[in-house]
């Protein structure tokens, strides 16, 4: 099966849940979305609505909370705007305000209350036509470089079925902040980086950890997924939580298997991981890579010198 019929078989439709408040940006998210803040140039969403297209969707159904319309209204066009900048002769800037409406389809939905990423997952089953029977789903806080994880875990199931979710490797010392999978060799898998998933421990402490292989942000979920959400238990806050919806499937003998990102992933969700993603970002950029990389060798040289004067003081 050629990668591309077993993406199009995989999913049409990918769902971004967008309905957080993003208090950890206060000030800065009192007025704009944290969905919106550049890694860069580019906005977050903007980033992921590019890794999903890439990856076959035709359709972005971002989940947001109400009142909060400024995500879906960065996919416009914004006829104005490009008029000035083809005015002006700005065609690289209008190259970038055309990208993200031209990506694909988006559309959005409403959670009305914040009860949780199952919760969230949930309000996208309404938008589905009947014969979709996957979704993805990309967490926008988690920044997975390079894209192409998507197309891995679609050839995943369209050869096994069933639910994929993707992982990366951490530190021993970090597992306590992750979710956590139990896992175990598939006989016959193409590569030792597709695991059957047994069970998931949220946070585990480092001894009781089944693995140090995390959850990272990226969903290809079975449309049995609805079913499960609807009869879980609400855990604290009323919230569904979608490891529990996971955890019933693979309890029924629903197949469930991880595939292990081995490149970078960055939590834009906090200030210090969002630093990181734009530091990381800029080094790869052509326009910026190289000056940013010498000022922070200088920088960091001036740091050691200082560091070095105070130890000789």
């Amino acid at each position: 099966m050629s990668e591309k019929l077993a993406t199009q078989r995989a999913f049409r439709t990918a769902v971004v849940p967008a309905a957080g408040m993003g208090t950890r940006f206060l000030p800065a998210t009192k007025t704009v979305p944290k969905e919106l803040l550049p890694v860069v140039d580019t906005p977050g969403i903007e980033l992921v609505a590019t890794e999903a297209a890439k990856a076959g969707a035709q359709r972005l159904l971002i989940v947001t909370a109400p009142g909060k319309d400024g995500v879906v209204a960065h996919f416009i066009d914004d006829f104005d705007l490009e008029e000035h900048l083809e005015s002006r002769g700005k065609f690289d800037l209008l190259d970038k305000v055309r990208r993200a409406p031209n990506l694909l389809t988006v559309e959005s939905a409403v959670q009305d209350k914040p009860l949780g990423l199952g919760h969230a997952v949930g309000c996208a089953e309404a938008a589905l036509t009947p014969d979709e029977d996957s979704i993805a789903v990309l967490l926008p806080d988690d920044l997975v470089q390079p894209s192409g994880i998507l197309k891995m875990m679609a050839r995943v199931r369209a050869e096994r079925g069933g639910t994929v979710l993707c992982a990366i490797d951490v530190p021993k010392d970090q597992v306590s902040s992750y979710g956590v999978f139990d896992v175990e060799a598939v006989p016959g898998a193409a590569t030792p980086d597709v695991m059957r998933v047994r069970g998931m421990v949220e946070k585990p402490a480092l001894g009781d950890a089944p693995s140090t292989l995390a959850a990272a942000g990226r969903y290809l979920l079975d449309r049995a997924i609805f079913d499960a959400l609807r009869r879980i238990e609400p855990g604290a806050g009323g919230e569904l939580q979608l490891t529990d919806a996971i955890a019933l499937l693979i309890e029924e003998g629903h197949p469930v298997h991880v595939v292990v990102h081995r490149g970078t992933r960055h939590d834009l969700g906090n200030p210090g991981g969002y630093l990181r993603a734009a530091i990381d970002t800029a080094l790869d950029s052509k326009e910026y890579g190289e000056g940013l990389r010498q000022w922070l060798l200088e920088r960091l040289d001036q740091d050691i010198i200082t560091s070095t004067e105070h130890l000789g003081a």
